[in-house]
């Protein structure tokens, strides 16, 4: 951590821009004064917080069988995400059915390689468990990882294809998910079927395992909600996060009753879902997003940012709160999110002119650099 001031630049603050100084100090922003770095040109917004991300697998695992290394993968991650402005992530790991990347041993490899390299960068690691809801026989095993390596956000899905089941029907993409779980599609059909013909078991269990997570504090999402009463059945649970609901009654149930509504940035960017679902900028315009995730892509929350601001949906100070202030609020993080005394001192530094990020201070520590704007530090001496 270093101190350091910076003055010329323009700076977010929670209501717009300024202009005045900005300084920070043991990894905080201070009222005090520190050596100055010139970065006239420059924008200075609050570090973005991924409050969900899976973009991580292609460093875990670039091609199937290929590497072991995980490590190696996450401190790969690590860069990335700084390099695209985001001081704060939150990992998405599945704990499912599914196998391969998604299956409990993959997870429990993510889990470790995380607590392994977290404390040695400067971006923020923290871990998201996907819990798959008819994954009965593994619950106890997905709470004890759970308690194990300190997680303290779960959320909720189900990707049994439970029409097409029902009606005797071959499964979408069958064979595809089948090699990537190392199971033969035979295989992977019948254990699909006997979760499904459990699904009279899954609500009770439900109710348990979230009454034990959330008496420990974790904090509960779910995922795809379709309908309000979707939802109504999750809040009844404790889980007051809705993630990328797909219609727009599921997302004005969450946001009627105070739930957390997140978003997919990619969504915003590509203009709609690749799923087919409701486009999030109509969910923004209603006043129904509290925050964006990367989802799937780093890039995608700063630029999910500004095309809320070309789209004339929000103001920029706005935008950008659906990417440090909301997120952060979400995951009950308040000492960041916010360019502001005695918070961290989580930094995007962007050209003015191209927007795109020159360097990323994260904890007072500097966590990303390109371009001409080091000059400009190495000239403060």
């Amino acid at each position: 951590m270093i101190a350091l001031g910076f003055e010329g630049a323009r700076v977010m603050r929670h209501d717009g821009w300024d202009d005045g100084p900005l300084a920070m100090a043991q990894g905080r922003i201070v009222d005090g004064d520190a050596p100055r770095v010139d970065l006239s040109g420059y924008d200075i917004l609050p570090g973005i917080v991924d409050i969900h991300g899976d973009g991580f697998e292609r460093h875990m695992a670039p091609r199937r069988g290929a590497l072991r290394e995980r490590a190696s993968g996450i401190v790969a991650c690590a860069a990335e995400l700084a390099a695209n402005g985001i001081t704060t992530a939150m990992l998405a790991q599945f704990w499912s059915w599914e196998g391969g990347m998604r299956g409990p041993e993959f997870a429990t490899e993510v889990f470790a390689s995380v607590q392994a390299v977290a404390p040695t960068v400067p971006v923020d690691l923290r871990l998201q468990l996907r819990l798959e809801t008819h994954f009965l026989d593994s619950f106890a095993d997905a709470e004890a990882a759970i308690d194990r390596w300190g997680i303290r956000q779960v959320v909720f899905n189900d990707h049994l294809q439970h029409d097409r089941i029902a009606a005797g029907r071959k499964p979408q993409r069958l064979t595809g998910q089948a090699l990537k779980s190392g199971r033969s599609p035979e295989a992977h059909l019948a254990m699909m079927t006997a979760l499904h013909d459990r699904r009279a078991e899954v609500p009770a269990a439900l109710d348990a395992i979230c009454a034990r997570l959330a008496a420990k504090g974790v904090n509960l999402g779910s995922h795809d909600d379709r309908t309000a009463n979707d939802r109504a059945i999750w809040r009844a649970r404790g889980a007051r996060l809705s993630e990328f609901p797909e219609t727009a009654a599921a997302a004005r149930a969450a946001g009627g009753a105070g739930d957390g509504i997140v978003l997919g940035a990619p969504n915003v960017v590509r203009g709609a879902s690749h799923a087919g679902n409701i486009a999030a900028a109509d969910l923004i315009a209603a006043g129904l997003c509290d925050a964006l995730a990367s989802d799937y892509h780093y890039p995608a929350p700063a630029r999910a940012a500004w095309r809320c601001v070309e789209l004339g949906l929000l103001s920029e100070a706005a935008a950008w709160r659906l990417i440090s202030d909301g997120p952060a609020r979400l995951l009950g993080l308040h000492d960041r999110g916010r360019i502001a005394p005695g918070l961290r001192a989580d930094l995007a530094i962007l050209d003015r002119r191209t927007r795109r990020v020159a360097a990323t201070i994260a904890g007072g520590r500097i966590a990303w650099m390109s371009g001409d704007i080091a000059s400009r530090f190495i000239a403060r001496g």
